[in-house]
């Protein structure tokens, strides 16, 4: 079994670069994968499944693609794509996954998920999450207009950006007793997630968590082969 997983793209046309690094790797790595797991923020913001935006549909076509050649796509939502749905997984070919979602790779069961949940200490934006979430707050967003949701993206990523200023490098940082106690709940030992932009190899009392990197300067994926351990991997970007 040949698995590999990405996280944090942040897919924007003001990125060409790292769209085009993208198509290329689900073109050259994913397409010779069993599977690939897409760990949250695949774009910089998903505002629905209806949106006809040339990115988005190029992005599902791209993904439609790989998954009729045979790859297995499983996609578990970040914090800039949570209104990923149904329609996007029909479309596609993709398997939605929950926040949390223990897969067995190569025999061995990984905790998967994005990262925000680790960072406890980050009170605000735990509160929003906790909003955003809400299967009402979800189906209210969902029925307003394309266009509005599309101003309510813009703002949410302004505020984030502002907010983001002034925290502390610890607080938007995992909190190490809750991986630990995640670790503990789902009785793996290995856990995998991105959203922190800060790609490491780090130990646990419980085994080792590895954290996928932000495409920016430099693309990063995570392959797992047949008694082989995980592998944290970056290739640079070109503009």
């Amino acid at each position: 079994m040949n698995t590999l997983l990405i996280s944090d793209l942040h897919l924007s046309p003001e990125r060409p670069a790292v769209i085009r690094a993208f198509y290329l790797f689900l073109e050259h790595q994913a397409q010779d994968a069993d599977a690939l797991y897409i760990l949250g923020d695949l774009v910089e913001a998903w505002v629905g499944d209806d949106d006809q935006a040339p990115l988005s549909r190029e992005v599902i076509a791209a993904l439609r693609k790989l998954t009729d050649s045979g790859t297995a796509v499983y996609f578990l939502h970040g914090n800039r794509d949570f209104l990923v749905g149904k329609r996007f997984a029909r479309e596609t070919g993709c398997t939605l996954l929950p926040e949390h979602h223990v897969a067995n790779l190569n025999g061995h069961p990984v905790l998967l998920l994005h990262g925000d949940t680790l960072c406890t200490g980050d009170e605000s934006y735990q509160k929003f999450r906790r909003k955003s979430r809400h299967p009402l707050f979800r189906w209210g967003l969902n029925r307003l207009s394309l266009k509005r949701r599309e101003k309510i993206a813009e703002d949410w990523r302004a505020k984030s950006m502002k907010a983001n200023a002034n925290k502390s490098d610890n607080i938007m940082d995992v909190t190490p007793s809750e991986v630990e106690r995640l670790m503990e709940k789902y009785d793996v030992s290995t856990m995998i997630h991105g959203h922190t932009h800060r790609p490491k190899r780090h130990k646990h009392n419980r085994g080792e968590r590895l954290v996928l990197g932000d495409w920016y300067h430099h693309g990063w994926f995570i392959r797992i082969t047949d008694n082989t351990p995980p592998e944290l991997i970056s290739f640079p970007i070109d503009d």
